[in-house]
């Protein structure tokens, strides 16, 4: 069964509440937004107005979006900062707010993160051959997000 298809909104206004309440409980990035104003079938004159008084209106901050998203991603799913930068990318976040985003990271927890990253996998590798772990956990660090150099240097410094 197909789901069914959200309503087309024609009137700016009631876009314009409803993007407020999108916004409201989420940081947005205003591609999301915009995005979102396009799904609900707005032109693309009223989709720009619309953005414009969402950002007027303190709902959209692309700023605050870059630094939640960077928090929110290295704190939580503890990701790093490469994964990070091309997720900030795809929301076409400019490349000066993902430099001032991915700069807030803390380099002391960004180790941190990455030594508990390595803890949990190294507890679950059954591999003997210590180049062949260090390399799996190499592998699986660079698909979290974390740069190479980082990687070999905590790996050096720490009995994996």
């Amino acid at each position: 069964m197909e789901a069914p298809k959200p309503k087309k909104i024609n009137d700016p206004n009631v876009a314009l509440a409803k993007a407020e309440h999108y916004c409201g409980y989420q940081e947005r990035s205003q591609q999301e937004v915009r995005d979102k104003l396009y799904e609900w079938g707005l032109w693309p004159e009223a989709v720009e107005n619309t953005i414009t008084k969402l950002i007027d209106g303190n709902f959209i901050n692309e700023q605050r979006f870059a630094f939640a998203y960077a928090r929110g991603k290295f704190n939580q799913k503890g990701w790093g900062k490469i994964k990070i930068k091309q997720g900030l990318k795809f929301k076409r976040v400019s490349d000066a707010l993902i430099k001032k985003a991915l700069g807030q990271i803390d380099l002391s927890d960004y180790i941190t993160t990455l030594k508990t990253v390595l803890d949990k996998k190294a507890a679950l590798l059954k591999e003997k051959d210590e180049r062949k772990r260090h390399y799996k956990l190499k592998q699986y660090a660079m698909g979290r997000g974390f740069e190479s150099e980082t990687i070999s240097e905590v790996l050096k410094d720490n009995d994996l």
